[in-house]
């Protein structure tokens, strides 16, 4: 008898294990949606090396010729996404006169891909892009700025650390860790926070062959207070996030914001859902006069 009840426990601990493995595979192989519209102003398709090559639109910002070194802005989508589904912000930034960058991140939309995704991914992306359009002979690259939605927003705050050679970063609905974005899509999916918010992100790490000590240390108030610290190379940062937002909720922010020593400028707006900030009446009227300001759009 003793023996069968083991072996029962054995056969159901091993059948939960192998579930969570399977939901860890599952969750952490992003869709990769196809691409399904084009921008409705002029552009170029750019393809550059990030962590897989990356496919792109570098498109033109009003008035803006490829003998003119313009400004420009890198809009970094988030996770599950790609370039397309974050056109909303490209035609309000080229009617402002800059030009806009936007790439699908590795094992998202036309992009290359990896086995193991994660996080990690949208900061390195966001690295590689910074570096290819400072190559490019119409970009001043003391003008570059950066939009990042969601993990898109949490890559560009990491990517502080690895001495982001940008002049402006503008967030919006931005997770504060990856648990985050895990117990998010949990809960869409209508499955139980915990064990499951614990393990799977054990799994991804594993299989992602990151040391727990690297997720462990991530840490965006530690990243954000760093740059802040900085005498030279500070990047001046706008954190945008909806109360209404049913995905990550506002909290994330206000979290990160209590954690800091000084005032970061942020921006709460009221606009419904993850993907709507801009639809807010506030957010362009703060965004572009920030972007503007330390993009110095009258520089020669």
């Amino acid at each position: 008898m003793l023996w069968t009840y083991g072996v029962g426990a054995l056969a159901l601990v091993s059948s939960a294990a192998g579930g969570a493995w399977a939901l860890a595979v599952k969750s952490q192989s992003p869709r990769q949606i196809p691409v399904s519209t084009e921008p409705d102003r002029p552009f170029d398709r750019v393809t550059f090396e990030g962590c897989a090559t990356l496919q792109g639109w570098f498109i033109w910002g009003k008035g803006n010729t490829p003998v003119k070194k313009a400004p420009v802005i890198i809009v970094a989508h988030g996770w599950g996404s790609n370039r397309a589904r974050v056109l909303r912000y490209a035609y309000p930034l080229t009617d402002a006169g800059f030009n806009v960058l936007m790439y699908d991140v590795t094992s998202h939309g036309e992009s290359g891909s990896v086995k193991a995704p994660s996080a990690l991914l949208f900061r390195d992306d966001l690295l590689a892009a910074v570096r290819y359009v400072r190559k490019r002979p119409d970009v001043d690259g003391e003008r570059i700025g950066v939009i990042g939605h969601s993990l898109g927003g949490f890559g560009a705050v990491l990517a502080l650390d690895e001495g982001l050679a940008v002049q402006a970063v503008v967030t919006d609905s931005m997770p504060s860790r990856p648990l985050t974005m895990v117990a998010a899509e949990l809960k869409r999916h209508k499955l139980p926070t915990f064990p499951l918010a614990t393990v799977i992100p054990r799994i991804w790490l594993y299989r992602s062959q990151i040391p727990t000590a690297v997720y462990d240390g991530l840490d965006l108030a530690k990243s954000l207070s760093g740059n802040y610290a900085r005498t030279e190379g500070r990047v001046p940062l706008l954190l945008v996030h909806s109360r209404n937002d049913g995905y990550i909720p506002a909290s994330d922010l206000e979290n990160v914001l209590q954690r800091l020593s000084y005032h970061q400028p942020h921006l709460i707006v009221d606009s419904d859902g993850h993907s709507s900030s801009d639809r807010d009446p506030a957010f362009w009227p703060e965004v572009l006069p920030f972007l503007r300001q330390h993009l110095n759009r009258n520089s020669s």
